[in-house]
């Protein structure tokens, strides 16, 4: 009735040497090379210029940055035609002050003069708020996944599930970390995003364990756990693969402004589809799970019960 076709518990071992080396990295690149802030965190101003005609941003970063605006992000926003631009906190120049730099800057090898549209400034303490706010975030949402699952299933589920999390989340800010793209508010929300793909993918997962734990009467715990892993397999890879479109697509086609956002998702789809099969699930297996843990508690008098 099971077909059993791929042991992916068989190769948990070298799963468990993967994930451990990608975790290693992200943790030393974190370390060393930190994570690229945006000005969500970091405090600084933004300006928003308009043209009637399409920017060419190569040529607007090359005069900021012979302006002296090197940390600048010149981005398009909506369309070519209306540009971002983001400076960190310069020391001793207020913000208007600094806008107007900015104006100077931009018109200075453009033919047709910007529309300065609006400006913001986001201060440091307000960063530094942000910052610590998305941190509790994440540590709330791991609290309330374990509880959750504890509850659903067994601790030893949601040991697991909390692992597969942590491991998808420090792989995703690693990887920005390496390639140092910037991690803004937007970057925030994929992060958190990818916790709930992720913990819906793991859960997905369990809930087959547990039934078959329940009907199958033969066949060690390792078996059935596979059994269950390649009969979620076909679902897991679709919902994926449909996801990972949608999200090149957004990253290709979507705009600076909501790339990184993209490509953080698109990352965190990607291990936590690996994470849901070859983290999750090895890790309630060497936690000794058995079928004594899922079976249903029998209510005192069910014998009776069926007894005319």
């Amino acid at each position: 009735m099971f077909k059993q076709d791929i042991d992916f518990l068989g190769k948990r071992k070298l799963a468990l040497i993967v994930s451990s080396i990608l975790i290693i990295v992200s943790i030393a690149s974190l370390a060393i090379n930190g994570l690229k802030l945006g000005i969500d965190f970091t405090g600084g101003t933004l300006v928003e210029v308009g043209y009637k005609q399409a920017a060419d941003l190569t040529v607007l970063r090359q005069s900021l940055d012979e302006m002296g605006f090197s940390d600048a992000t010149v981005q398009s926003f909506g369309t070519t035609k209306d540009v971002l631009i983001r400076i960190k906190p310069q020391e001793g120049v207020s913000n208007a002050e600094l806008s107007d730099q900015i104006l100077i800057a931009v018109n200075k090898d453009t033919e047709e003069p910007a529309d300065k549209r609006r400006v913001e400034f986001v201060g440091p303490q307000v960063g530094d708020e942000l910052a610590e706010d998305g941190g509790l975030a994440m540590l709330y949402s791991m609290f309330g996944i374990l509880i959750y699952v504890a509850w659903r299933f067994e601790y030893k589920f949601s040991l697991g599930s909390v692992v597969a999390l942590l491991h998808d989340v420090i792989i995703t800010l690693g990887c920005f970390s390496l390639l140092q793209m910037e991690f803004d508010l937007t970057v925030l929300a994929a992060v958190l995003a990818v916790i709930g793909y992720s913990l819906n993918d793991t859960i997905v997962v369990y809930d087959r364990i547990r039934e078959n734990f329940r009907e199958l009467r033969k066949g060690s715990s390792e078996k059935i756990m596979n059994i269950s892993l390649n009969q979620t397999l076909s679902r897991t890879l679709m919902t994926s693969f449909t996801t990972a479109l949608v999200l090149i697509a957004l990253a290709v086609l979507g705009g600076e402004i909501i790339h990184n956002f993209a490509v953080a998702l698109l990352i965190g789809v990607g291990i936590g589809t690996y994470s849901s099969i070859y983290v999750a699930s090895p890790i309630v297996l060497a936690l000794g799970i058995t079928k004594e843990d899922l079976m249903l508690p029998v209510k005192e008098g069910d014998e009776f019960d069926g007894m005319p």
